[in-house]
């Protein structure tokens, strides 16, 4: 009768350990990549004055730059969460951008975040524009009467 005891403790404790194993599988790994400027550094980027190497001394090297044309500096951190055999869900994304005029000097930060799948405006900062607030069916009545049948091939 006794060995049948032990036994038993010998079984649970082999059950206690193989849940414990389980559960440690079952925690959830992180990943981060990539890097954006804490707040106090983007505050020392002055909109209308640094340049795009004032920017980079400031704040870093960027992890991207525009694509099309070199107008834009691209700040991207990311953080995904995977949780056992499941595949690794994004649940975090931060986006700064450090836009440039044709001079190379700022005139604009923006933050931007990942919030339900759509891309949030966190903060911003503009200079002003002398560009009137048109919207785009103000736009598209004002060109009607500016086409000319020769445009159309005629």
């Amino acid at each position: 009768m006794r060995k049948t005891k032990q036994t038993g403790k010998t079984h649970l404790r082999i059950a206690g350990m193989g849940l414990v194993l389980l559960l440690t599988a079952c925690s959830p790994q992180y990943e981060n990549h990539g890097y954006v400027p804490p707040q106090d550094q983007l505050e020392q980027v002055v909109v209308g004055s640094d340049t795009k190497e004032s920017v980079a001394q400031k704040i870093g090297v960027p992890t991207v730059s525009g694509v099309l044309s070199d107008d834009s500096y691209y700040y991207v951190k990311m953080r995904k969460r995977a949780l056992g055999f499941m595949a690794p869900k994004e649940i975090e994304r931060e986006v700064v951008t450090v836009s440039f005029n044709e001079a190379g000097v700022v005139s604009n930060v923006e933050r931007f975040g990942l919030e339900r799948g759509q891309v949030v405006p966190l903060s911003r900062r503009v200079t002003t524009s002398p560009v009137a607030d048109n919207t785009f069916l103000r736009q598209l009545l004002g060109n009607l009467g500016r086409f000319s049948p020769s445009a159309f091939g005629s």
